[in-house]
Order: C-alpha cells, then structure tokens, then sequence
C-alpha cells in the first residue's frame, strides 16, 4: 500500500507540473509568430473609422510574399475551417476588422456603419476588398462568401522601400474623405471613404436637440448658424432660429437669436424682413456681437453695412481697442486707407499685449501701401 501510495503521489505531483505547460492556448498570449497587434482609427466629420489588425513581419522574406503561400492569389484552400475558397486575411491571426461608426462609401460604394471583417483577394494587378458581416474569426478560415456586405476592386501600388511590419494608414485626407491605406513589403492597397460630412452634422443636431441641448437656446442657434454657413436645409435652419428666439419654450430675444434669423432669412433672400430683424436685434448687441457682425458682413461683401455697424459700435463704445479696430477695418473696406490708418493709430497704443500690437502694426503697414486689410 505505501508503494502503491508513493506511485499516486508521484503521478499526481507529474501531472500537476505538466499540465499548465500543455494548456497554455487557454491563456491571453502574444499572437502567433510574434506578430503585432496595432489599430488606427481617424475620423470623416462625424464619421469614426477604426481598423483592428495583427501585424505580420516580412522577416527577410522580400519578394517571396505576393503569390506565395505568405499572401495567395485568389481563393485558396487552406486546409482548416469550412472554407475551401479562403481570400488573404489582409493581415495576421485573427479577422482584420474595420469598424464605421457612420455610413460611409468606399471607392464610391455604399458601406453601412457596423463593423466588418476585412480580407483581400489577391491578384496580379487588381485586387478585390471584401468586406465581411463575419468579424470574429480566425483569419479566412470560416469565410464565406454569402456573408459579404460589399466587394470592390481596386489597383495595389509598388512601394519604393519595404516595409517591415504590415500597417494601415490614412492618407490623402479631405474635407470629407480619407484614402486608407495598407502597406506591405513594397505593395501598398489603397481605398478611398468617403462621408457625407454635411448629412452627419445635420442628422447629429436634429437628434441632439431631441435631448437636453433642446433645452437651451444656444443649441438652436449653433444649428441654424451651420445651415446658413454650408447654404444647407435652410427652412429647417430658419424653423431652429425661431425655436432660439420663442420664448413660450427656452427661446430668448437677443442680438444672436435674432441675428441668427435675420441672416437664414438674407441666405433665402428674404432681404426685408433680413433687414427689418437686424434693426430690432443690433440695439442689444455688445461690443463683441457688433464687432463681429461687422467681420460678417465685410466677409458677406457689405462694405457699407459693415461700416455702418462698426460706426454704431463706436458710437456706443467710444475709443476703445475694439470699435477702433472695427472702424480701421470698416474704413479700409471701404476704400478709405487714410482714415482707416487713423484708428489703426488709436488700436495700437491701446492694444492689450505685445503680440496683438505687432499684428495692429502689421496691418496698418499694410494700409499704408494701398491695400485692404480685410
């Protein structure tokens, strides 16, 4: 029995010892061959595009990456899993996926946001990008073909110099566009999304203003103000700047809501009542709204409005640095060098630091040669 008890212990001891060795798969581990996990995500407007890859290394395998069996071409059995038409998985280890918090177009086609898993069908020349409602497999092994969201063919590029460590990156960036970018060895797969960036914007403040920003003004002024400076939705714009100035809800009376109205009304050309709302609203301007109405209209080509502002800012605020900045730019506006150099003068003994006396001086050097400041 004791030699029988010593033979028990002795195997228990053993496999207590072996076994985590032989279970370390169930473990959080650095990824297969030491590859890299990376991500990198930029924003369209409102629009969020995050891509989430393992980053296999060339390791000295230049030219013997494209075509092989490091990155086939076409469908390939691979051996494993229920797909015997496997593309590249367009990285390591795990799906590559691509994550749009908005919808997008890639290469001109329409992509839902959600998040996709990503691989390429390698070829000579061309290539194809599908973009998978799979995201949580390993690699290409389980694809399937009846789980594409959206295929597009694309041309690869050559690379100058190889890269090491397989990475995506965003380029050729645009107001409302990006060019993503993965770049291998010396080939590099670019594809171009694009949002509707005006479309976001107008769709995030209808929504918001369904919820506690609705219960301030400011957030029907900031959205009416959008609509004017894009030249977009302005009857919806024009329905936001009364909801600002209603004052049986949150609105108010006030020089920036009623501003704000006034100029929805000038963008549809409803130039009276325009100019009607702005006479009731410019007595309850400051000395910044009125400073800054005037920069409106100089940038809207209303030199002489502008002056006339500005004149009614200095009226109300005589002599100081910001009404007579105002007439220096209203004056030169207007073609009147001379008598704008003469509130430039006043500005820059007044100005508030060096910095801002340097820009003042700089501007009326400017005058002093003939040309608009504005």
């Amino acid at each position: 029995m004791k030699k029988q008890k010593k033979i028990f212990i002795y195997i228990f001891f053993s496999l207590a010892i072996s076994f985590p060795l032989n279970a370390q798969w169930i473990l959080h581990t650095v990824g297969d061959g030491n590859n890299k996990k990376a991500s990198v995500s930029e924003n369209i407007g409102l629009a969020k595009i995050t891509i989430s890859y393992d980053r296999p290394g060339v390791k000295g395998r230049e030219g013997k990456i494209w075509g092989t069996d490091v990155a086939h071409y076409g469908f390939k059995d691979l051996g494993f899993g229920t797909s015997s038409m496997c593309p590249w998985r367009a990285g390591a280890n795990e799906n590559t996926t691509i994550s749009l918090s908005e919808n997008v177009k890639i290469e001109g086609k329409e992509l839902a946001a959600g998040t996709y898993g990503f691989f390429i069908m390698l070829g000579e020349t061309d290539d194809t990008l599908i973009f998978s409602k799979r995201n949580d497999a390993w690699g290409s092994f389980y694809y399937n073909p009846a789980e594409d969201a959206l295929r597009v063919v694309i041309k690869h590029q050559a690379l100058p110099t190889s890269v090491e460590w397989l990475k995506f990156d965003f380029i050729n960036q645009t107001e409302n566009s990006s060019t993503v970018a993965l770049m291998w060895e010396k080939r590099m797969f670019p594809f171009k999304v694009e949002a509707d960036i005006h479309k976001l914007q107008f769709d995030s403040f209808t929504n918001e203003l369904k919820t506690t920003p609705g219960f301030n003004w400011l957030g029907y002024v900031q959205a009416a103000r959008y609509c004017i400076d894009n030249n977009m939705e302005l009857e919806q714009g024009l329905k936001w700047a009364d909801q600002a100035i209603n004052e049986r809800f949150v609105g108010q009376k006030n020089f920036q809501t009623l501003s704000t109205k006034a100029n929805v009304l000038a963008k549809m050309g409803r130039n009276a009542e325009a100019e009607k709302l702005m006479a009731e609203a410019l007595p309850m301007g400051n000395v910044t709204n009125l400073h800054q109405y005037g920069r409106f209209l100089i940038g809207s080509k209303k030199a002489k409005e502008a002056l006339a502002v500005y004149q009614l800012n200095y009226k109300n605020n005589p002599d100081v640095y910001t009404t007579n900045v105002g007439l220096m730019r209203g004056y030169s506006a207007n073609g009147d060098y001379k008598k704008a150099m003469t509130y430039a003068d006043k500005a820059i003994k007044q100005a508030p630091d060096s910095g801002t006396k340097e820009y003042v001086e700089g501007l009326r050097k400017k005058l002093a040669q003939g040309s608009d400041i504005n």
